[in-house]
């Protein structure tokens, strides 16, 4: 049991392992987008967004709605925004860690050939 729970965790977190889904999900932040919204402000062609779009929506992390020939997508839990939020704040700690470490590694190369 306890390993279906860390499969369902991991496969979960593989949907958000890509940069263009991740960009998706901060797109749609501020709401619904229709495809063609999502091409535009990414930069990405047709093909590339519907293809990040279904492995979102494969792992219930949006949902579609289709008015007339437009899909329009959104988030389905708005908590994901939590979740990268957090995942930012961890990043962030990471690089000022990374910034202390580079610092005393440049002091320490200047005391050496000082």
């Amino acid at each position: 049991m306890n390993q279906l729970i860390h499969q369902f965790k991991a496969e979960f977190f593989k949907a958000l392992a890509h940069p263009a889904r991740l960009a998706i999900l901060e797109q749609l932040r501020s709401g619904e987008k229709s495809v063609g919204e999502l091409q535009a402000s990414l930069n990405a062609d047709q093909p590339t967004i519907s293809q990040h779009l279904a492995r979102l929506r494969r792992s219930d992390l949006v949902q579609a709605r289709k008015e007339g020939t437009t899909t329009y997508y959104a988030v389905r839990d708005p908590a994901i925004f939590e979740l990268m939020d957090v995942a930012k704040k961890i990043f962030n700690n990471q690089l000022v860690d990374r910034q202390a470490l580079l610092r005393q590694l440049r002091n320490e190369s200047r005391s050496r050939t000082g």
